[in-house]
């Protein structure tokens, strides 16, 4: 650790071979991803049939929205250091230090919490740094303002990456959403509800966007709070100038906030891990298929009605 709270790492970005000069596309992503209709009564008995769109198939390291959102941002870097956020367990930042490494970029991760600094690093962090990514702690307060261009210069300066390329946390900015909306073409004619976990609204927003006229999408999220349907409306307007596509928000199934189960979740990821053989990854992915039943059960979907579930991420080791 450095003496300003920093983790860096010997396995410097660049040192890995990797195909920078070619971009993310040299990563050879599985594109479009497979669309894999699986057998379930519990949408059966309703008439609602359930297809998985396997975004987590697209690349072993750069999981599904992960790829969506972040090919776009590592091309516009065009070689800088790459900055992002995240918590200490964020899925974001290892994908990111992951993309770091496979392109030869620098990463610098902001992890909320100053406290974390002194403490052994979680096995997400570990990763992060074992590929590259220098991690630079801040308190919650900090965190909090990171959006606010004074705060976001004082970080900058801290760090010493007054040129990097800024992500935002989460990865959802307005190249991001203009990444996801190559999923809702890739589903068009499939299904006539489009359902995706949402954390913060970035791919939902290109989903619907991507969608075909009478294509709806749905978001599940998995956050507390009713403000994420205008972050989706505001994600909008900046990358295409304006609302786009039928979409809707169901924010009952998010089991009390982020990084919370509940003992009916577990059995459900349980069963359907067991069932389909689909790795369930449960913060997110879990927690939408679980809202879906529920609301098959309600009656939500039509009989005869096609869902496809985006499965935007698998179990982390």
């Amino acid at each position: 650790m450095s003496d300003n709270g920093e983790v860096t790492s010997s396995n410097r970005p660049g040192s890995h071979g990797s195909p920078e000069a070619s971009g993310p596309a040299g990563l050879r992503p599985r594109l479009p991803s497979p669309l894999q209709e699986v057998a379930d009564g519990r949408f059966a008995r309703h008439g609602v049939r359930l297809l998985l769109k396997r975004d987590d198939l697209i690349h072993p390291e750069l999981v599904g929205n992960k790829w969506r959102k972040l090919a776009p941002n590592l091309t516009a870097a065009a070689g800088r250091t790459v900055l992002t956020f995240g918590g200490a367990y964020s899925n974001h930042l290892r994908a990111t230090a992951a993309a770091g490494r496979l392109l030869g970029l620098p990463t610098l991760g902001v992890v909320r919490g100053q406290e974390l600094a002194d403490r052994p690093l979680n096995p997400s962090l570990a990763r992060c740094a074992a590929d590259g990514m220098r991690l630079h702690f801040v308190d919650r307060s900090t965190y909090r303002r990171k959006t606010e261009p004074g705060t976001l210069a004082g970080i900058l300066r801290a760090t010493g990456a007054e040129d990097a390329f800024v992500v935002p946390e989460g990865g959802s900015n307005s190249l991001a959403v203009r990444g996801c909306r190559d999923l809702g073409q890739e589903l068009a004619g499939h299904a006539d509800v489009v359902a995706v976990a949402c954390g913060t609204g970035g791919t939902l927003a290109g989903l619907a966007a991507g969608l075909p006229p009478g294509g709806r999408a749905l978001g599940i999220p998995v956050l507390r709070g009713g403000f994420l349907g205008e972050d989706v409306q505001a994600l909008q307007r900046r990358a295409f100038g304006g609302p786009r596509g039928d979409w809707s928000l169901d924010e009952r199934f998010h089991c009390g906030g982020y990084a919370r189960t509940t003992p009916g979740l577990d059995r459900f990821a349980e069963d359907f891990e067991q069932r389909h053989a689909l790795p369930m990854e449960r913060l997110y992915v879990a927690k939408m298929l679980y809202g879906l039943v529920a609301l098959a059960e309600e009656g939500a979907f039509p009989r005869g009605s096609t869902v496809a579930a985006v499965i935007t991420g698998a179990p982390l080791g």
